[in-house]
């Protein structure tokens, strides 16, 4: 299934996974090329746990031989930062942490309003109906409503040649009635509300409360009214095209109030370039509205109707408009970053045609292994691509950067979507200050890179293993054993039967007496130590679960229950695993505040906090008990 013309080129970056996520469904789309989408799916959100698993569910499903690197999410909630906590409904996630789960390089999460807005100078003239007025202005200010179950207002502003659209919350002003009728109608609206906004009456809901109000004013007057006072909008709209005629009086009522608020919208903005009706109830109105008062309570003011009258309105008609917001939102937040990260890797599919043969090496090896392109000096990168130092720095070069150091920077920004640490190699001579930039600067990126890869699902399973564990014992040799006991001292404090051991023949003694229920965490940059992996067969033997600190792949990862990898390649020789280590130390932070926050159980927010004051060490009231210890 696909929307929109094949005529676009393809996005280069592969497909852009976009969505609409609201408190009943969630829609997802792949867009392949700018308004090329396919593979349009609904889910029901109560089938899924939350946002990370729906949208994982929709990629299991959709058809793209390519990863998804970048994604753009419309939902019906205000964003005001990492955490979202959805309003319709009981999900919650942090925007970070669910891009890092999914893989994806850029995860852009807007108001689903917000992406209605940013659609509007994209709409073609068959997503769009003009109800009146004149044309719009090139280039003029565009106002916006959306009657739903609430009543959004926004509205969008030319900048140059990008758009921003306003937050607002223009459907809770005062409703102000325009005649004797709609006076009768906020009189009613008294009854129920202190304070009577337009979204009271011209959002889907007040319509049934219009409908109240008229019926009350036709009984005092001696009339004959249907006995439905209960009835909900849509059984009032199924009367109003039935004929019904105190049903098309409310129909009526309700979309001269809607003008009367465009109206106000439009002089407020100076909306010269049209206002839009989006939202789901205008639609389903058809040709009643077309015939309501609409357009002339629109225009109704006064000394301005002759400017009202030039104004253009419109309703939105295209199936998918929250995915034109959202999919020119992501391209602008991906074209933010032309200077640097975003771009890099679209600007490298699309010089390789003008690169000569030696170049197009260096953008193979480039585009197929990035990571390890980070860690390398350029002798190494000339030798990996088969061509000479100079040739890398020419082919850098061509990409606008400064250098392989420029390089570097711009394409690990692109890998971890965050401003990069530059990666530099030590060398004997260099100063104080650039040895010390060096080893911090190469931690500091070889942590961001850590991040990047660490995959939740299995911090969660060796979560749940160790906090579950009858006996945990903490394996490592050499380096290693100071982040045994690190481990130890950690989980020590929560109360666990944990011992560390960073001797052979003791590893190997304690192994066999391990039984089930008992859990080993193996710790070893290499994995390859022969000792250690004799003690983790023999703790398998017996029964005992193993989560291993190593590199993937390693013999020890291969005999694991649980990996958490680290490929991080020390470039220093084998003895000094300066990086490793340090990877390894936030590996069993993570891991024992995953444990403390497990321990604090389920909504316990304040012993939450306790437990994660009783990881730090002696902080707070523990200080005296540790420093006893």
């Amino acid at each position: 299934m696909s929307s929109g013309a094949r005529s676009n080129p393809p996005h280069l970056s592969g497909p852009r996974l976009l969505a609409d996520i609201g408190g009943t469904n969630a829609r997802f789309a792949l867009e392949m090329a700018p308004g090329d989408l396919v593979e349009i799916r609904d889910y029901v959100c109560d089938d899924y746990s939350g946002v990370p698993e729906v949208i994982r569910a929709y990629l299991d499903e959709a058809d793209h031989a390519e990863p998804v690197r970048h994604a753009a999410i419309a939902i019906a909630n205000p964003i005001e930062g990492d955490e979202v906590r959805m309003t319709n409904r009981d999900w919650h996630f942090s925007i970070e942490a669910t891009r890092r789960a999914l893989r994806f390089e850029t995860l852009l999460v807007v108001n689903d309003f917000t992406a209605l807005a940013m659609a509007l100078p994209y709409l073609s003239d068959a997503q769009k109906r003009q109800v009146g007025g004149g044309e719009p202005q090139p280039g003029g200010v565009m106002g916006l409503l959306g009657p739903g179950t609430g009543v959004g207002v926004s509205g969008l502003i030319p900048a140059g040649d990008r758009w921003i659209a306003l937050g607002s919350e223009g459907g809770h002003t005062t409703f102000a009635p325009a005649d004797e009728r709609e006076i009768e109608v906020l009189r009613h609206a008294w009854q129920h509300f202190p304070h009577v906004s337009f979204e009271r009456l011209v959002a889907g809901p007040g319509m049934a409360l219009v409908y109240q109000a008229l019926a009350g004013r036709h009984g005092r007057r001696g009339h004959r009214v249907h006995q439905r006072a209960s009835l909900e909008t849509p059984a009032i709209v199924k009367l109003a095209f039935d004929g019904d005629r105190l049903a098309r009086e409310s129909v009526d009522c309700f979309c001269a109030m809607l003008g009367t608020l465009a109206g106000n919208v439009a002089l407020s903005l100076g909306a010269v370039g049209g206002v839009y009706l989006g939202g789901g109830v205008i639609p389903k109105l058809g040709t009643l509205f077309e015939d309501s008062p609409f357009r002339q309570r629109f225009e109704a003011k006064g000394r301005f109707e002759g400017y009202l009258k030039k104004i253009p309105t419109y309703v939105i008609t295209a199936d998918h408009p929250a995915f034109l917001g959202t999919s020119a939102m992501l391209a602008e937040q991906l074209g933010t970053h032309a200077a640097g990260a975003g771009a890099l890797i679209d600007r490298l599919h699309r010089l390789r045609d003008r690169l000569s043969p030696a170049e197009q090496r260096v953008a193979e090896l480039a585009l197929k292994q990035p990571r390890a392109l980070l860690a390398e000096p350029v002798a190494e990168i000339a030798r990996l691509a088969r061509v000479s130092q100079p040739t890398v720095i020419r082919f850098c070069r061509k990409l606008g950067c400064q250098g392989l150091s420029d390089f570097k920077l711009k394409l690990a920004s692109a890998l971890t979507g965050t401003l990069p640490v530059r990666h530099g190699q030590v060398h004997v001579g260099d100063s104080a200050a650039e040895f010390s930039a060096k080893v911090l600067d190469n931690t500091v990126s070889s942590i961001l890179q850590m991040r990047e890869h660490l995959d939740a699902r299995t911090v969660e399973a060796a979560v749940t293993l160790l906090d579950g564990a009858r006996r945990i014992e903490f394996y490592g040799l050499g380096n290693s054993g100071v982040i045994a006991q690190d481990a130890h001292y950690k989980f020590f404090r929560f109360g666990m039967p944990t011992i560390a051991y960073g001797d052979p023949y003791l590893l190997q003694a304690s192994a066999g007496l391990l039984g089930e229920g008992d859990v080993v965490v193996a710790i070893s940059a290499s994995g390859r130590s022969a000792d250690l992996n004799r003690a983790v067969d023999i703790a398998v033997t017996r029964g005992a679960k193993v989560v291993a600190l190593t590199a993937r792949n390693s013999p020890l990862a291969r005999k694991a229950t649980l990996v958490l990898p680290n490929d991080h390649v020390e470039t220093m020789g084998a003895h000094v695993t300066m990086i490793a280590r340090i990877l390894h130390l936030a590996a069993i932070d993570v891991l024992a505040v995953g444990v403390a926050i497990r321990r604090a159980g389920p909504g316990a927010q304040t012993a939450g906090e306790g437990a994660l004051d009783w990881l730090g060490h002696g902080s707070g009231q523990d200080s005296g008990t540790a420093a006893a210890a």
